[in-house]
């Protein structure tokens, strides 16, 4: 049996530029946002050594993947256009890449001639896509062109509308499932398989619907392919318990752990260091549980 054949069974084993990926083990993603408007940390990281710090930082503290940004997709966000978006990240590409070759790097875009410039000229392992490809039709092709895993995510609108008055015609996770197993189909058609589904929390949803498909993520699972949750810091916790970005890191973590529990296979995350002892904790409870 060859490698290739291992890999296609094994949909919890994906190859990143022959770096392997075993997210049959919780993965932790760090997020790198090069963006002046983030919600969180916005402006943080746009200068060289500030963003060799962070990225050294993650990695120290645990990182498996690093998810680098240069749109922000926070609501209501700023639209940039495509030059600007690929000048933020070939400066950041460009240290990074030198600094860390043997990081494994996901580029958080949806826009298909980034995806093939950074996969292209600085050996980029993953494409992260907030839009599935509806923000840009000639990514799906560009994906099975490329052949790197394909992060999709499920949003409702686009950055700039997804929270006016989110709301559904059926059942919240019926609609983003079916969604979902729509585009999968359509990937699979184009011979995508490398495919890791994000119910994107916070994108379109109000926190009542974030947190009923937060509550029925095992439903997921049907779909046999690994789950990155995204609730870092996000407005689900700290609106609803009244504080701020700040303030979530408590709240994250608690959902973190629950996450792990429903089947996430990454958790993408702010605070890298607190993620890792939140799995490492969740292994060991799964431990005395396999021995049963």
């Amino acid at each position: 049996m060859t490698g290739k054949q291992i890999f296609l069974r094994n949909k919890t084993t994906y190859n990143c530029s022959g770096k392997l990926i075993d997210i049959s083990q919780p993965q932790v993603m760090g997020i790198l946002n090069i963006t002046p408007d983030s919600f969180y940390d916005g402006g943080k990281y746009e200068e060289e050594s500030v963003i060799i710090h962070r990225v050294s930082n993650m990695l120290n503290d645990g990182a498996d993947i690093i998810d680098i940004g240069a749109y922000s997709s926070r609501p209501g966000a700023k639209h940039i256009d495509e030059k600007e978006e690929l000048q933020r990240l070939i400066n950041a590409l460009s240290v990074i890449r030198k600094q860390f070759q043997h990081a494994i790097i996901s580029v958080d875009t949806f826009r298909s001639n980034i995806a093939s410039y950074v996969v292209r000229e600085f050996q980029v392992d993953m494409i992260n896509d907030i839009s599935a490809g509806d923000m840009d039709k000639a990514m799906f092709e560009t994906v099975a062109k490329l052949n790197v895993p394909y992060i999709m995510m499920h949003m409702k609108g686009t950055p700039q509308n997804m929270q006016v008055n989110p709301s559904y015609d059926n059942d919240v996770v019926f609609e983003v499932i079916d969604y979902l197993a729509k585009k999968t189909a359509k990937l699979n058609q184009l011979g995508v398989h490398d495919i890791i589904l994000d119910p994107g929390f916070g994108f379109g949803k109000t926190i009542d619907q974030n947190y009923e498909i937060f509550s029925r993520l095992n439903e997921f699972k049907m779909f046999e392919l690994p789950l990155l949750v995204g609730v870092s810091r996000k407005s689900m916790i700290y609106k609803y318990l009244g504080s701020s970005a700040d303030e979530a890191l408590n709240g994250t973590t608690a959902l973190n752990m629950l996450a792990l529990e429903r089947g996430a296979g990454i958790l993408r995350v702010h605070d890298v260091k607190e993620a890792k002892e939140c799995i490492k904790i969740y292994n060991k409870i799964n431990q005395f549980k396999q021995n049963k």
